[in-house]
């Protein structure tokens, strides 16, 4: 099968597209063959080892010293499954399923395995294999820090969300709005079309005001970019407010309630894929230097098959 390698830690041009052996599914894994998958910050922050001063020392023990023990990046796909273990009662052949790997990635590739009972379920009728992809990265951590700060439990509460044209941050106005709290983006003015398109009326643009600087206050303030501390929110904050952020060591853990979440709030036509690109699995290096700008809009997808 086809794959993509990441060689060692740096520019998108240590990713080479390599032949390697297809996978074997165990008693209790699923072969998939992957349709989509995605380029996410976290792809690029490993393959670049963007991380700063002491964190590069810990991010080289965890995955890799000179470079990704797990040399095919990617975290997230959907695809069909192609062949299944023993053991597996809950899909069969040709099932249409999207999920997420997590630190084990490997869906920069043609095929990859995956137990059953893993971040893994069958896409809702409907979607095609783009949509599902974009859907997870995002989806799984704002869902992560939301069920930390008890979102689903706060409907009509007020939050402020922090870089809102991202892929956690379009998925993060979503679920919001499916939880039913008001919604305050900040984004830039290059990002209002599609932060409107989203349903948010109430939008901050950080390159025309200082969106620290206003006597509002809220519930909750979600920074899905990772670009604020908490004592500059603070101010911001009701008493008792809660403030989440994605910067820092800790990693959104992935499961199956999250990708059913998301399946629902499709199938009620309450989610929205947002793709900024496409590329071909050929085409990685294109992909990565583009979201190495900094300029991505909601997902980089990369189609396997076309």
């Amino acid at each position: 099968m086809k794959a993509v390698f990441c060689t060692g830690y740096g520019s998108p041009a240590v990713l080479q597209l390599r032949e390697t052996e297809k996978p074997v599914p165990k008693e209790n894994e699923i072969l998939v063959r992957i349709f989509s998958t995605c380029v996410n910050s976290g792809d690029v922050v490993v393959r670049g080892l963007a991380v700063k001063g002491f964190m590069k020392i810990v991010m080289r023990l965890v995955i890799g010293f000179t470079r990704p023990r797990k040399p095919i990046l990617g975290t997230v796909f959907s695809g069909t499954v192609e062949r299944i273990g023993g053991n597996v009662t809950g899909f069969k052949p040709g099932d249409r399923i999207f999920g997420m790997t997590g630190f084990r990635f490997g869906t920069h590739a043609e095929f990859l395995t995956i137990n059953e009972n893993g971040s893994v379920i069958k896409m809702p009728d409907g979607a095609t294999y783009d949509e599902a992809a974009s859907w997870v990265f995002g989806g799984h951590t704002a869902i992560h820090f939301f069920d930390k700060m008890k979102l689903a439990q706060s409907p009509g509460a007020r939050i402020l969300i922090l870089g809102a044209t991202g892929a956690v941050g379009t998925a993060a106005i979503q679920i919001a709005q499916y939880y039913g709290l008001t919604v305050t983006a900040v984004c830039s003015s290059a990002g209002r079309d599609l932060v409107e398109s989203l349903g948010i009326t109430d939008i901050l643009l950080y390159d025309r005001e200082n969106y620290l600087d206003q006597s509002r206050q809220f519930d909750f303030i979600f920074d899905a970019v990772g670009k604020t501390t908490p004592k500059q929110c603070a101010p911001l904050l009701k008493k008792g407010g809660i403030y989440q952020s994605v910067a820092g060591m800790e990693s959104a853990s992935e499961s199956k309630h999250q990708l059913e979440l998301l399946k629902t709030m499709f199938e009620k036509g309450q989610l929205k894929s947002v793709i900024d690109k496409t590329y071909r699995l050929d085409e990685m290096v294109a992909a990565h230097t583009y979201v190495d700008t900094g300029r991505k809009k909601g997902n980089v997808v990369i189609r396997v098959i076309e």
